[in-house]
């Protein structure tokens, strides 16, 4: 999470969704950079509202704006399979070892698939009983996002290009896929929003 405090701006980082690479390339110009743990890294909206946009508004007598990332939901899911990969070639358990990513997907597709897989939904990152981040940006437009931040930022951004996973095989049949986009519904309907 980046705080820009003069241009009142709250950029929360949604897991597995540029996160890394738009801190590394911000976090010089923001007043305050939580990134460990990941637990504050990756604070979501509702932890936002309830300790740290009071706090702030108390501070400056005003509301902070509140920016995030989305990225597709199939496709996100895709990039956290291969980041759990990778981690796991440090792992001596190899929790990973001979999962496929039908596998992987029918898994979180389960009615508790995300809560054991540790990853949650993008969804309940980005929106909570008050409603949702203020402004959501496509990952896959993040051209967009960055000439929104270039503009509130007046400065010129480049992202570095970090945390690139490895190339597997993530392929679905397309029952499988339709399996998935059901169980994730709620994040597919957010992103066609957005």
């Amino acid at each position: 999470m980046l705080i820009f405090w003069e241009q009142r701006l709250v950029f929360l980082a949604t897991p597995k969704a540029g996160s890394s690479a738009i801190e590394m390339a911000l976090e010089s110009l923001a007043a305050v950079s939580l990134q460990r743990p990941a637990e504050a890294k990756h604070t979501n909206i509702a932890t936002f509202r309830r300790h740290l946009a009071p706090w702030l508004k108390a501070q400056t007598g005003q509301d902070f704006t509140t920016v995030a990332l989305m990225r597709e939901p199939v496709d996100w899911l895709r990039s956290w399979y291969r980041f759990k990969l990778r981690d796991d070639q440090e792992d001596p358990q190899h929790a990973m070892e001979g999962i496929r990513f039908s596998d992987f997907a029918a898994r979180y597709a389960r009615r508790d698939g995300p809560a054991q897989l540790g990853i949650g939904s993008q969804s309940a990152f980005l929106t909570d009983d008050a409603g949702s981040v203020d402004r959501i940006f496509p990952y896959e437009r993040i051209q967009d996002f960055v000439d929104f931040l270039e503009s509130r930022l007046d400065c010129a951004i480049e992202l570095p290009r970090i945390n690139v996973p490895p190339s597997v095989d993530v392929h679905l049949d397309p029952a499988s896929e339709q399996a998935l986009r059901a169980a994730m519904a709620r994040d597919l309907e957010l992103y066609q929003a957005i």
